[in-house]
């Protein structure tokens, strides 16, 4: 009988510590929100990770705008409003690009960006949109006299269909990747050897990730894109009008690791 009441009180001690005992247990679990590679390679996203604030620990800096600031995606201008659209004042690619910072913030680079709505600036005055490298480029030119930046990335979107722009990878879909590079301007080689060192980083995570380097130059295009600016600029089109949030989403991932991974070089 005494045996029998030892091991009830035995077990009543036991449940009613499991709970204290439950939180002094440090906790692996990544917290959700933030990007993993599981032991199998797969890359995780959590979309609520815009929600936390990351504590950048090195001396990495980016700069990021939007010269065509009102590029939209059909899939999340027909979710915010019921209407398809490719170009939108709210939902389009300054959003994006938030979540680009917040991504290159988890992998340690501190990310800036230019607080300027381009379209909308142009809009009120009348200036046509092949002006907008135009409009920009006084704006760029500030940030980089004030701030050391290790490299600088002009984010857009293509003007493709998503059967064009999207890449399947361990049974997860992802938003491609196309480096556009002005060639109107002396150093330009620079602009496209950071944007191969880039595709390079971000195809060994997701192979096929990347298409070619689109050039650009001569009559009818802009031809420098402010890549003259500086020799770590350049313009990067993350999936085309058809890609839905969670194919971006994914991709902002891997953009931003191979980001960390390039300048840490």
């Amino acid at each position: 009988m005494k045996k029998s009441l030892k091991i009830w009180c035995s077990l009543i001690f036991i449940l009613f510590l499991f709970p204290i005992i439950l939180e002094m247990i440090p906790k692996t679990t990544p917290e959700e929100g933030v990007v993993v590679q599981t032991d199998e390679g797969k890359l995780v996203y959590a979309a609520n990770i815009f929600e936390t604030e990351s504590e950048v620990q090195t001396d990495m800096r980016a700069l990021l705008y939007n010269t065509h600031s009102h590029e939209a995606f059909e899939p999340i201008t027909l979710e915010h409003d019921g209407k398809i659209a490719v170009s939108h004042q709210e939902v389009n690619i300054m959003a994006l690009s938030e979540k680009v910072k917040t991504q290159l913030e988890v992998n340690g680079v501190g990310t800036d960006i230019i607080d300027i709505d381009v379209t909308a600036e142009m809009n009120k005055v009348g200036i046509p949109y092949h002006k907008s490298y135009d409009v920009v480029r006084p704006y760029v030119q500030k940030a980089l006299n004030d701030v050391d930046y290790d490299i600088i990335l002009d984010i857009h979107r293509d003007s493709l269909k998503a059967d064009r722009t999207t890449v399947t990878y361990k049974g997860e879909k992802f938003a491609q990747v196309v480096f556009v590079i002005g060639g109107d301007h002396t150093n330009f080689k620079l602009n496209q050897e950071l944007a191969e060192r880039l595709m390079l980083e971000m195809e060994k995570i997701v192979p096929n990730i990347t298409k070619k380097i689109v050039f650009k130059s001569g009559h009818g295009v802009d031809g420098k894109y402010n890549q003259d600016l500086h020799k770590r600029l350049t313009l990067v089109e993350i999936g085309g009008i058809g890609n839905d949030e969670a194919e971006l989403n994914r991709t902002t991932a891997v953009l931003a690791k191979a980001v960390s991974q390039v300048l840490k070089k």
